[in-house]
Parts: C-alpha cells; structure tokens; sequence
C-alpha cells in the first residue's frame, strides 16, 4: 500500500505495528492500534490542511517568502541528520565529544599550513589608498540581503537597517581606523564553521560541504574593499572565464561549448574535450602565494596588505549537531563566505592559466579566426583541441602550473570527452575516464551535441519536483491561480534551466507540450482515463503562454543581450 505523503513518522511506526499484530491474528490489539492511526492520520491531516490555508493566505497577502518557506516545509524536504561519524582508521564514533573531536581534527587538518612555506609580509605601506567615504559604507548596507544567518558576534544584518544612519557613523569610523593600520579586529576574523552533507557515506568527513557564517559588520569593510579592488582586476580575467562575474554565468559557458561543438560538425573536424577537476580547490589555495600573485597582477600594496592581514591569524570553530568544537587556525585557503574569496580564486586560477600559456599555445579549436582552448567557470576548467596529443600537452602544463601553487588534480573526476575514438590515459598511475556524455554545470553534453538527451533529464527532473510538491498542489485548500503560480515558480525553472542553448525540434517540442499538460492536468486531479480534450484543460488554467512558447520568446531577448555586449565571446562563436 502507498503511504500518504502527509503522514507523520508516528502514524508510520503505528500502521507497521498494526499490520504486524493482524498478520499474528491479535484482534483486539489490532482494534486499538488502528483506532490510534486512524486518531494521529486525523490529526496529520488537519495539520496539513492548517499548512495550506497558511500557503494561501502567504500568497494572497504577497508574503513571498513566508510562502516558499511554509511550502518547503510542508513537503517535508529530506534533511540528512549528523550522527555517528568514522575516525581517521574508519571506527564509529558515537559519543558526543570524540565526534567534535573528530570534527576539529579533521578541519583543522584540512586547513592546516604547509611548514615548508614560510610567512613572507613586506614592510610598512607608505603609500595609502583613498580613504573611506561614508557613501561607500552606506551603500554597503544597503546592498545587504535580509534574513541571513548571523556569523559568531550573533549581529544580525536586520540590526542595521534599525539604526541606519547611527549604524552608518559608528562603521565608517571602525573602517577607516582599519583602512589606515591595516590591522582588522579579531572578531571579524573569526569563522564558524557548519558542515552539509554531499553525496556519499555520511559517517566521512570529506563527503560534507563546509559553509561558513562570518560577521555581518565585517562584510561592510569587505564590500568596500572588494568594490576597489574589482577596478585592478576585471580587466586581469579573459573572456573566458564567467565564474564569479557580472553579467556572466553558467548559462553562457553552457551555451558555449554547445555552440563550439556545433562548429566542430558543421566544419567536419574532431573536437577533445577535458574536464578538469580540482581537489578542493577552494581549501588548497597557498596564502603566501596569493600574495605574490596579487602583487605581480598590478594590486595596490595597500589592497594587498589588507586583505594578508586579514587572514593572518584567522579561527574557526565547527558547529555540529553535538555542540560546538573549540576555536582553531586556519592555515591556507580562501575564507568560506568571504566577499573577497572568488575574486581572490578568479586571479590564483588565471596565474596558473597564464603559466600554463595558455593563451599563447597553438593547440584549441580555431573560430572565426580565433584559437579557443580552453573555458573556465572559478575552477571548473574544460580543455579543447582539435587532437588527442594536444589536449594532453594542454592538460599536463595546466598539471605542472598547478601544482607548482598547491592545486592538485582529482585524476580520478577529471573526465575526456571526444568526437572520435581515443587511446586510454593515464596520469600518475590513474586511469583518465573517456565519457560519451556527462553534466557540465548542471546540463547534459553529449559528443555530438545533440539537446534532446538533456531536454529529456529535464522534464524528467520537472516531474520529480512536481510529485514531490503533490501534498500541496492536490490540497482542495489552495486556489487553482496559488497552484499555477507554484508550478511556474518551481518546476518550469528546473525544466527551463540552461535552456538557451537547446535546438528544439519537432519531437521535443511535443515532448515538453505533453509535459506542460501532464503539469496541469495533476494540478486538476484530472486522471488519464477521463475523457477531456487538451483544449478544455488550457482553458481552465488559462496560462498566458505555453512552456515552449516562453522559450521561443525569450531567446531572441538572450541573443540581443549577447549581441549588444562589448567584446562578447559568444558573438564570436555564433557569427
């Protein structure tokens, strides 16, 4: 029997102890146990519906965020629980101070210095940037999202807004004291540390996802410094690179390696790809050596000097389901949740870039006069030529580079992907895996470029997310318009996701007209024997556009952005 996705855990556990004490002949005691299900799934349901109306009332109040969040907690998302975890040999551990132990061992071994690289700070810094005005303090609060977690000092970013100009007077005059001696409070350098399950075995430490809460009132001072620094360094980073940039984003690289794959066809030549994965990228990167890199890229002293001694004597603590562990140092890596970080990664990984000679080298793919040899997005990096000996020649200087600034490959997640056979690689003794397809960014490539495959995974990914929201959308106390709404907030993102690049042919425009109308057709509770034409079904839904009617509208709105932008990588690929 297929259980309500509204019942409790409690009402569960009673009807598996129900069926067990039938199943035994135990009568009376099955009388009792059903009559407490049948209690708790009144009480359950109840609920629900109490959930729902409050879903309908968030909408109809324009309570936007209140309305997501009553929904994701109603559909009872799945939240992977911290319990036990495996030491360093592989042992459970289960008491709740060897697992913070662990916890601490673990990241502080992770972010520990390397001994062979010693501290190198220049001298005094004579030469002082501007100072601080008290625009740039107030339109950095400003800039503030709300509703975030507040980091160790528990200020919240809601305090500001209360205090607004009082706020503005009291952090202009910290900032400009720390913008004269370069010295930052040590609260501000504090991180806490809150782990989240990947894939994988729960019990490993390395299969969890480290995000850090820092201060808010530090991140004014970051903001600001991070705004003086974007003018030195936007124009450091080739177009290649849409990691971390404004107006650039998974979309575009997506979209690119399509169209250069659609190229490679259209001119009958073979196309390698290698795609490159970082072991903890972000966690290896050398201090010292970010330094030096953001002195030889032209940064101020000043900026310079900040930002070292920012990480200079660096802490962070791990808050776990079991309390939280003592403070430790953090030895090397860009700071989690810091503003700086990915402008910081952005220049570490276009140094390893420009060693490599990437730019200079004759191996890529030649378009319209252009070599291209390789995309980026942070430190997603995907390698192209047009032989075999070529990309591995790329591949083995961007190795040598990297490794000479504390990045290591992860052989075993770098993929290679080609339009024709390939010989099998090894590299350290590990075998470099050759892919038909894979996910690049979240989207499906395939070696003859071909959308269907992804357009597929799509409406199938649509349809994992519509089941999952059934508790809500089948409820009798949501209107018809609040359910619309919802299916075209939630799913036909998921659906529509990296959608600018697709060729939609005949068959897979059926494909996602038949999707759209499975859509509606649950949202009515409409089931597949009854007899209604598709007709009357978009009639009583009423949607101002089908799915792929948006499609086909707003691509000509993201060929017209491509277009009208300066010295656009993707106008050289489309033209």
């Amino acid at each position: 029997m297929q259980k309500a996705k509204w019942l409790s855990e409690e009402a569960l556990q009673i009807a598996v102890k129900r069926r067990d004490v039938k199943s035994k002949g135990e009568k009376e005691r099955y009388t009792h146990l059903n009559a407490e299900f049948q209690r708790i799934a009144r009480r359950d349901k109840a609920f629900l519906s109490n959930q729902c109306k409050e879903i309908e009332e968030n909408n109809r109040m324009g309570k936007t965020r209140h309305l997501f969040k009553k929904i994701r907690d109603t559909k009872g998302t799945f939240h992977a629980k911290m319990g036990s975890i495996k030491d360093r040999n592989g042992m459970d551990l289960t008491e709740t101070a060897d697992i913070k132990e662990r916890w601490q061992e673990y990241t502080e071994e992770l972010y520990k210095k390397d001994l062979q690289d010693q501290d190198n700070h220049d001298g005094v810094i004579t030469h002082l940037e501007p100072d601080i005005l008290a625009c740039e303090v107030k339109w950095a609060l400003e800039s503030f999202t709300m509703n975030k977690a507040s980091g160790g000092d528990g200020i919240s970013v809601e305090l500001f807004q209360i205090l607004k100009d009082d706020a503005v007077k009291v952090l202009h005059s910290i900032c400009q004291q720390i913008w004269k001696t370069q010295q930052w409070p040590q609260d501000w350098k504090r991180s806490v540390f809150i782990p989240i399950p990947k894939k994988g075995n729960a019990k490993e430490c390395s299969n969890y996802r480290t995000i850090a809460l820092i201060s808010h009132t530090s991140k004014v001072k970051l903001k600001i410094l991070q705004a003086r620094l974007q003018q030195y360094v936007t124009h450091e980073f080739p177009d290649v690179q849409a990691g971390f940039r404004k107006g650039r984003g998974t979309r575009d690289q997506i979209a690119n390696i399509r169209w250069v794959i659609e190229k490679a066809r259209e001119f009958q030549k073979n196309i390698y790809f290698c795609f490159i994965d970082y072991a903890k990228a972000f966690d290896c990167v050398d201090h010292n050596k970010l330094w030096k890199i953001l002195k030889e890229m032209g940064i101020p002293d000043h900026l310079t000097c900040l930002s070292r001694n920012l990480y200079a004597g660096q802490e962070a603590t791990v808050r776990t389901g079991h309390g939280t562990t003592d403070w430790f140092q953090i030895g090397k890596g860009v700071r989690q949740g810091c503003i700086l970080s990915p402008c910081l990664f952005n220049l570490y990984a276009e140094y390893i870039m420009r060693n490599a000679g990437l730019e200079e080298a004759q191996a890529g793919i030649k378009i319209s006069g252009r070599n291209i040899n390789n995309l980026r997005y942070a430190d997603d990096t995907t390698l192209m030529a047009e032989s075999e000996e070529e990309l591995k020649s790329l591949l083995m200087k961007i190795k040598e580079e990297s490794k000479k600034v504390g990045l290591k490959l992860s052989i075993r997640k770098t993929k290679i992907m080609a339009s024709s056979p390939i010989t099998s690689w090894q590299i350290d003794g590990e075998i470099v895996e050759t892919m038909a397809d894979l996910i690049f960014l979240g989207s499906k490539i395939t070696t003859d470029g071909d959308c269907s495959h992804e357009i597929k995974r799509r409406l199938l990914l649509g349809r994992k997310v519509i089941t999952n929201l059934d508790s809500v959308l089948k409820s009798r106390d949501i209107t018809l318009p609040t359910k619309v709404r919802l299916v075209k907030a939630m799913v036909f993102p998921v659906v529509m996701y990296g959608w600018q690049s697709w060729t939609i042919k005949k068959a897979e425009r059926q494909r996602i007209d038949a999707f759209e109308l499975w859509c509606w057709r649950r949202l009515l509770r409409v089931p597949w024997t009854a007899r209604r034409s598709n007709q009357s079904i978009l009639k009583e839904i009423s949607p101002r556009c089908s799915l792929v009617g948006l499609m086909l509208k707003l691509k000509p709105q993201y060929f017209g952005y491509l277009m009208r932008r300066a010295d656009s990588f993707e106008k050289t690929l489309m033209l």
